[in-house]
């Protein structure tokens, strides 16, 4: 059978420097690189990281943004990030992304109580930056 269930693929993100970010996202928010060694061999134009079986996040060299012609327009949004992009993660590693990002003197913000998403009302959230300035949200509803 066959699950035709909407699903969110992927977010693409523009950095300045993608082996960077690919480490941030690595080392602080515990997320796997994928194509992380093609794309330092040239074999790939940019890497990703992992958030779930189904769900990737790309790291795009904001250089690229010339030759994003798909859409009239389309090369303006370098620059211009999203608002923000929220992770939704078990009680323990919410809590352990919190630890990593405070280790590496990343900014956080207050935690914040019943913010409503996807799922309802999360338990705790709270907001940080990558290195590029994009806006995180990290959540746990359990």
């Amino acid at each position: 059978m066959t699950d035709h269930t909407a699903r969110l693929d992927h977010v693409v993100l523009w950095v300045r420097d993608p082996v960077a970010a690919a480490d941030f996202y690595a080392e602080a928010v515990g997320l796997e690189p994928v194509r992380l060694a093609e794309f330092s061999a040239g074999a790939a134009p940019f890497p990703s990281v992992r958030v779930n079986d189904e769900t990737i996040i790309d790291l795009m060299p904001s250089e690229m943004a010339r030759r994003m012609t798909m859409l009239p327009g389309a090369a303006d949004s370098s620059g211009h990030p999203v608002n923000h992009v929220c992770l939704s993660l078990p009680a323990g590693d919410f809590d352990a992304l919190r630890s990593r990002l405070e280790e590496r003197s990343v900014p956080l913000t207050d935690f914040s109580h019943d913010s409503f998403g996807a799922r309802g009302p999360a338990r705790r959230s709270f907001y940080f930056r990558d290195p590029d300035g994009n806006v995180f949200e990290a959540r746990h509803y359990d």
